[in-house]
């Protein structure tokens, strides 16, 4: 069953503005909540993200490991399929490349599944990943990740609609194939670019 507040409920009297792509609105200060699952409390004493596949090096990291790796910041809008888009956001994390980086990507390697703890998943083509375009997030606003927003860390895509930033966030397993996660089993479209309203399988 899915939770949601009342973030969700469209507000027709926000004024649209150029950075919001079609069928969005400004949702404001508000930040709605809106998951598949229960949300889960994890400790960062046994949390844990991992990368496998084809990859050269398999690894694991744990809280520890992944906070010593050099941060990086994205600021910037993030849209989500339920039509609420946030302006100017700021999230700190570790980039997806220097984790690729660090464990070798195999070149027959396209897709990306990535996974959360709950073991909800989504799928990403690999180059939706790369290139300055994905974090493993900690920090929103300067302060943790707030458990219902998918704390301790979660994957940050911002280009594309926030359900392919899989909260509580687990690792990545690269595939030489695209392999439908949740939502894209369930109704929702296999990218999901916000500028192309990728919302829905048919769209």
């Amino acid at each position: 069953m899915a939770h949601f507040t009342r973030g969700f409920a469209k507000r027709e009297s926000r004024v649209r503005a150029d950075w919001l792509p079609p069928g969005q609105y400004d949702v404001g200060d508000a930040w709605p909540v809106l998951t598949a699952e229960p949300t889960p409390h994890l400790s960062t004493a046994t949390w844990t993200f991992a990368i496998d596949g084809l990859v050269d090096h398999p690894r694991t990291w744990t809280w520890d490991e992944m906070q010593a790796l050099p941060k990086s910041t994205y600021r910037g809008d993030i849209h989500c399929v339920t039509t609420w888009s946030k302006h100017d956001t700021e999230f700190e994390g570790v980039s997806v490349d220097a984790l690729l980086d660090a464990v070798g990507v195999g070149a027959t390697a396209t897709h990306v599944l990535a996974s959360s703890h709950t073991s909800y998943t989504t799928n990403l083509p690999l180059d939706d990943v790369r290139n300055g375009r994905a974090w493993v997030a900690f920090s929103f606003g300067g302060a943790p990740i707030a458990p219902e927003h998918g704390g301790p860390a979660r994957l940050l895509v911002p280009h594309l609609y926030f359900w392919k930033s899989a909260k509580w966030v687990a690792g990545l397993r690269l595939l030489d194939h695209d392999e439908a996660g949740f939502w894209e089993q369930n109704g929702y479209h296999n990218h999901g670019d916000p500028w192309r309203e990728e919302r829905y399988w048919g769209d």
